[in-house]
């Protein structure tokens, strides 16, 4: 039998909301068609899709980014205000695709203020200019008597958005990527782009352009980039046809995060910043199948099964446990693309992933703890010699087949645990245990699972993994629970 013991008062930080974030680009149908869909009569008379707002709402998004991603870098804002009957219809380069500018800046805000969520815009800096730059957080904050200020009046907008977040630009270290440069010629550019995006608002929180976390790049740019920036990104997507591969490449981003922060760390020290600078995991999902070039301009539309729900859980559970380091984090993306919604002209259903992230955001209270987790682990074979460094997660394990996370809420009197039984075939039967003996008032479970670990909801079965609820019965301080074989639990104790 496993065993969790959970102290109230072995904390691990505050978590940040902000972990809940989402990602919209203009990839596919994950904009057009999906989150904004003109002329269909499931549109509102905005454009935005209402079933999908009714599907984004219980996700809880404290904050959405965009418009990109690898778009970003040929996107030019300037082409999506305005009339939209007026607008350029352009290539778009990046997914070689056509934009017709009908979703832009305005658009953006409206949704982020329908859905009640804060707006993230990452800039330009492949093609863009530091002028253009500058024009946009103007466009967006300005409050004077000033071209761009006045231009957002005229198209209908007299209050500024008071956008907050900017993204210092997009995966610039990869060729694949419009403007791409070496470390040092970002963060030279990087430095400027910075002084006049603050010299117009100083309010505004930037985000340098990372990568896996660990890489030279890193390095440079953190070093670089730390007296002015408030988050550095880190960008790594996992995924696998095999099984446990699966379930436990998460923890590469628990290894990423770890030395990333150790980066920060160093950096802070070294030039006496006394102001904390987080990591920004905004860039983050399970994503394999549909990475092949035809697939990345038909859209990415991966179809997700139960086992990349485990997976998704153990990255929520993974950021919960490094809330001392991860304030923001945004799942890429939110409908069709790599997303937990998906939609065709009639309605849509919801893929397997979006139950874990709703739950999380639904259940998850504001102080993380440091349970300690007894139970089977599990080792993989070496993959040193195969694969990507990215994906070489060997080296991490034996890993535990329950992953954990804790969380109370402020008064120590709501626990929620999120528990992810990546067992393939067997049922944990678990005591949970709490520390002093404080005793359990009540206790109820959420399971997400399904027939087996690749089943995956459709539009002709959206329901095959779902989730189902049940009472459990307390014994004074400590809780029995079954865990069945390949799932996500998340309990909710009344202690």
């Amino acid at each position: 039998m496993a065993r969790i013991t959970v102290d109230l008062d072995r904390q691990l930080g505050r978590v940040d909301r902000r972990i809940f974030g989402g990602f919209i680009e203009h990839l596919g149908r994950c904009i057009y068609g999906g989150i904004f869909d003109e002329g269909s009569p499931l549109a509102d008379e905005r454009g935005f899709r209402t079933d999908v707002l009714d599907a984004l709402r219980p996700l809880q998004m404290p904050l959405l980014r965009w418009p990109g991603g690898n778009f970003v870098s040929g996107y030019h804002w300037i082409d999506g205000v305005g009339p939209r009957d007026d607008r350029p219809r352009k290539s778009e380069l990046a997914w070689l695709a056509e934009e017709s500018n009908r979703f832009g800046t305005d658009e953006f805000i409206e949704y982020c203020r329908v859905l009640d969520t804060d707006p993230y815009i990452c800039i330009n800096m492949g093609t863009g200019t530091i002028d253009e730059a500058q024009a946009w957080v103007e466009y967006c904050n300005g409050t004077g008597n000033t071209y761009w200020a006045n231009l957002r009046r005229k198209n209908g907008h007299d209050e500024p958005f008071n956008v907050r977040y900017w993204g210092l630009g997009n995966e610039l270290y990869g060729g694949w990527q419009l403007g791409a440069s070496t470390a040092d010629d970002y963060v030279k550019k990087g430095r400027e782009f910075a002084k006049v995006m603050k010299l117009t608002d100083p309010s505004i929180e930037l985000i340098s352009c990372g990568q896996n976390g660990w890489s030279d790049w890193d390095r440079a740019v953190i070093e670089g980039l730390a007296p002015i920036v408030d988050y550095h990104s880190i960008h790594i997507y996992t995924g696998s046809a095999e099984y446990y591969r699966n379930v436990f490449q998460p923890h590469q981003a628990e290894r990423a995060i770890r030395i990333c922060a150790a980066m920060i760390e160093q950096a802070r020290y070294n030039q006496r910043i006394s102001r904390p600078i987080g990591i920004a995991y905004d860039e983050w999902n399970v994503w394999y199948r549909t990475r092949s070039a035809a697939d990345r301009q038909g859209g990415i539309e991966e179809q997700y099964d139960l086992s990349d729900a485990l997976a998704i859980a153990t990255y929520l559970n993974i950021f919960i446990r490094e809330c001392k380091n991860v304030p923001i984090a945004n799942l890429a993306q939110m409908v069709n693309a790599i997303a937990p919604v998906f939609t065709n002209p009639d309605g849509l259903f919801l893929q397997t992933i979006y139950h874990p992230l709703r739950l999380y955001a639904e259940h998850s209270q504001a102080i993380a703890l440091d349970p300690a987790v007894i139970c089977e682990t599990y080792a993989l074979e070496s993959d040193i010699t195969g694969g990507g460094r990215e994906h070489r997660i060997a080296d991490l394990g034996p890993f535990k087949l329950l992953d954990v996370s804790v969380t109370r809420d402020e008064d120590g009197k709501t626990l929620t645990l999120g528990i992810v039984n990546r067992h393939r075939d067997d049922a944990v039967t678990t005591t949970i245990e709490i520390g002093g003996g404080t005793p359990v008032a009540s206790a109820v479970a959420y399971e997400v699972n399904g027939a087996d670990p690749a089943v995956l909801n459709s539009f002709d079965h959206p329901d095959a993994v779902t989730v189902q609820e049940r009472q459990l019965t307390s014994q004074g301080g400590s809780v029995e629970v079954t865990l069945e074989a390949h799932s996500v639990t998340v309990m909710r104790l009344q202690l």
